[in-house]
C-alpha cells in the first residue's frame, strides 16, 4: 500500500505541476493576445485620425475649389458681358455720326427715336417667352436678307 500511496502521490504532484506549467503557458498567451489587441486598437486610431485627418482636409480642398470655380464662372460671365475697345470705339463712332444726324436733319430725330424705342422693344422680347426657342429653332429671314433678293427678281422682269 506503501507503494501506491508514494505513486498516487508522484502522480498528483506530477498533475499538479503539469497543471501548473499549463496555467502559465496559458496566462502568457493570453497577455500576448492582449498585446496584440492593444497593439492593433492603436494603429486603427491612428489609421482612423490619419483618415479623418485626410477627409477634412480633402474636403476643405474640395470647398476652395468650389468657390474658386463659382468665383471663375462669375469672372467669365462678367468678361464675356464687356466689350472690347474695338467695340466701344465703333459704338463713339456711331453715337457721334446719329448726334450729328439729329441735328442736321430736321425729320430724323423722330424717325430715329420711334425706330429706336421699337428696336429696343423687339431686343428686350428675345431674352424672355417663345419667340426666343422659336428663332433658335427655326432662322428667320431678316428684312437684310430679303430685300437684295426682290430688287434682283424686280431687275429680272
Amino acid at each position: 500500500m506503501e507503494s501506491f500511496l508514494i505513486g498516487l502521490g508522484v502522480g498528483v504532484v506530477l498533475a499538479i505541476v503539469l497543471v501548473v506549467v499549463m496555467s502559465v503557458k496559458r496566462h502568457k498567451e493570453i497577455l500576448a493576445a492582449n498585446k496584440e489587441t492593444e497593439r492593433l486598437k492603436r494603429m486603427l486610431t491612428d489609421r482612423m485620425d490619419l483618415e479623418s485627418e485626410g477627409l477634412s482636409k480633402l474636403k476643405e480642398q474640395n470647398e476652395e475649389l468650389k468657390k474658386q470655380n463659382e468665383n471663375l464662372r462669375i469672372t467669365m460671365n462678367t468678361y464675356s458681358q464687356k466689350p472690347g475697345r474695338k467695340e466701344l470705339a465703333r459704338l463713339q463712332v456711331y453715337q457721334l455720326a446719329v448726334d450729328r444726324l439729329t441735328i442736321n436733319s430736321p425729320g430724323f430725330g423722330a424717325a430715329w427715336q420711334a425706330a429706336l424705342k421699337e428696336s429696343e422693344d423687339e431686343f428686350q422680347k428675345t431674352y424672355v417667352g417663345v419667340q426666343p426657342f422659336i428663332k433658335r429653332l427655326i432662322p428667320i429671314k431678316t428684312e437684310a436678307n430679303v430685300l437684295p433678293r426682290m430688287v434682283d427678281t424686280e431687275e429680272d422682269k
